[in-house]
C-alpha cells in the first residue's frame, strides 16, 4: 500500500454526472478518499450513509469526501439518488485507480478491499485505514484524523 507522508497520486475519473473529476482539483482542501467494494451492499451502504450523515462535519473540518468503486456511473447514480449522498462517487470500472492506490483485495482475493485515505490540503497522505469489516469505523477514524489536522 501507499505510505504516510507521500504525495497522493493524481487521477481523473468520471462522476455520477459523467463529468471528469481530477483529484488535484481539490488541492487546498483536505480529502477523504474512500475505496469500497460495491454499491448497495450492506457494508458499503452503511459506510456511505454514515459519511452522508456526518458530511457537514467533514465540510466544517475543511474536507471533501469522495468514494470510489468499480461500479459504473449508472450504478453510482442509482446509489447516490437512493441514499441522497451529497458527495461524489467515482467510477473506476477498470480498477486503474484502485491499482494506483495499491488497495489490496480482501477475503482471499475475492472482494475488492475497503481502504480510506485522508489527504491533506497539500496533497500528502496523512492517514490510511484498511478494514473490510469495519465499514462505519472508516468514518469515525477519518473524522478524528481531520480534527487533529485542524488543530
Amino acid at each position: 500500500m501507499l505510505k504516510l507522508g507521500q504525495p497522493a497520486p493524481d487521477f481523473t475519473l468520471k462522476t455520477t454526472t459523467g463529468e471528469s473529476f481530477q483529484l488535484s482539483s481539490l488541492r487546498g482542501r483536505h480529502v477523504v478518499l474512500y475505496f469500497y467494494p460495491k454499491d448497495d451492499t450492506p457494508g458499503c451502504t452503511a459506510q456511505a450513509c454514515s459519511f452522508r450523515d456526518q458530511y457537514e462535519d467533514f465540510k466544517d473540518l475543511g474536507a471533501e469526501v469522495v468514494g470510489i468503486s468499480s461500479d459504473s456511473e449508472k450504478s453510482h447514480q442509482k446509489f447516490t439518488a437512493k441514499h441522497r449522498l451529497p458527495f461524489q462517487l467515482l467510477a473506476d470500472e477498470k480498477g486503474d485507480v484502485r491499482k494506483l492506490y495499491e488497495v489490496p483485495r480482501a477475503l482471499l482475493g475475492l472482494l475488492p478491499g475497503r481502504v480510506t485515505y485522508v489527504i491533506d490540503s497539500e496533497g500528502i497522505i496523512r492517514y490510511i485505514f484498511n478494514s473490510l469489516s469495519g465499514a462505519t469505523d472508516h468514518v469515525s477514524k477519518t473524522k478524528e484524523v481531520l480534527q487533529g489536522l485542524a488543530a
